[in-house]
């Protein structure tokens, strides 16, 4: 049977969340991530004992400046001060290889939170450019699906009218440093809102009939790529087509409130195994099928302390003691039979007795 863990498909990672009071230290997750072979994470702060338990241990990480500090970063000395404190200690060791100023900035109605963001980016850029860093990391932001006006079909995607101008500047700043831009995209909300309109199997990756878009022809056979390509087409509107576009959240929540239609542990485990098979192929979407599509998925733990629905609690592969939050079909083999490898090695140095295979057995790492 073939070898599926995180590592051997270079363009899946996992979101690293630490909104929980139950949730195992750092150098536990790093054992964890490891017996995953997972070779990508994001992080939504810059916590310093994340960052030293990470060091040497080969994962890319992405890090994340909080929405609250926006306004302070747009001031120069201010942005330098930050990357001095919270990243240049911890390069090259640790692996950070991208900074998320804020998380779906656009999304609120905070129009000065919005104002402030590309100036803070900018000043974060520069920040790295004068600490010789910039050729390591790549400065994004991840938006939520809530910047587009349109999405269907993916040939009509638009961004939302009142943010023409700032996504703009966006686009011109992601441009000129070749950076992604990251889109938070969640099939799972989509058909929360219409599960009579929109097909289950359509979202979860299984076998349907699909869309044809009648502007292009394009056959799409599942809503992620759809949303994706919805991105793309927005962005060439405003005349930036050419900027690689990057999921860096995705998912499918265990449990819901009775009102969240299709939050199940069978649907969580169909959605997440299929995103596997497909990142396993490292196709592209329809509108570019030959550039792999990197995605992160939400979520590494179920976060006990997320406010909102129910849903929110329970995007997790694992719940924080280290089981499975419900069978995705993974299984971590046994790892004491494996050569230790350097410390900068990545998923081509890993062995298959280390991998992870397609099963139908449940599992559990020992994190503490």
């Amino acid at each position: 049977m073939q070898s599926v863990g995180f590592g051997f498909v270079e363009s899946l990672g996992i979101n690293y969340g630490q909104v929980g009071n139950n949730l195992p230290p750092p150098d536990k997750v790093l054992v964890l991530l490891k017996s995953l072979r997972v070779t990508k994470t994001r992080i939504y702060d810059t916590n310093p004992d994340i960052l030293t338990a990470f060091a040497g241990s080969g994962i890319e990480l992405i890090v994340t400046v909080e929405n609250d500090m926006l306004g302070t970063l747009m001031d120069q000395q201010q942005a330098l001060q930050w990357v001095t404190s919270r990243i240049k200690p911890y390069v090259p060791a640790t692996k950070i290889t991208g900074i998320a100023v804020g998380n779906e900035v656009f999304t609120g109605d905070d129009m000065t939170l919005v104002d402030n963001l590309v100036p803070a980016m900018v000043s974060i850029q520069r920040a790295l450019n004068q600490l010789g860093l910039q050729q390591y990391i790549q400065v994004s932001t991840p938006s939520s699906l809530a910047v587009l006006a349109n999405s269907y079909p993916p040939s009509e995607g638009t961004f939302t009218p009142k943010i023409t101008a700032i996504m703009t500047q966006l686009l011109q700043f992601l441009s000129a440093t070749k950076s992604p831009f990251w889109i938070n995209a969640y099939p799972y909300f989509a058909y929360k809102d219409s599960p009579d309109k929109i097909s289950i199997d359509y979202a979860l990756f299984n076998p349907n009939a699909g869309m044809i878009d009648p502007h292009t022809n394009l056959h799409y056979d599942n809503m992620l790529y759809a949303q994706v390509d919805a991105v793309i087409f927005a962005m060439a509107r405003l005349g930036y087509g050419g900027i690689e576009v990057r999921v860096s959240e995705t998912g499918w929540p265990s449990k819901g409130d009775p009102n969240e239609v299709g939050a199940t542990p069978q649907n969580a485990a169909i959605y997440n195994r299929n995103l596997f098979k497909r990142q396993l192929s490292g196709e592209g979407t329809p509108l570019r099928p030959k550039m792999r599509l990197e995605i992160y998925l939400f979520a590494l733990f179920n976060e006990d302390m997320k406010p909102g629905p129910t849903s929110e609690r329970n995007y997790g592969l694992y719940q924080p003691d280290g089981s499975m939050a419900y069978n995705v079909g993974l299984t971590a083999l046994s790892t004491s039979t494996t050569t230790p490898s350097s410390s900068t090695s990545t998923s081509s140095s890993t062995t298959p007795s280390s991998s992870i295979t397609l099963t139908s057995m449940a599992t559990k790492v020992s994190i503490y």
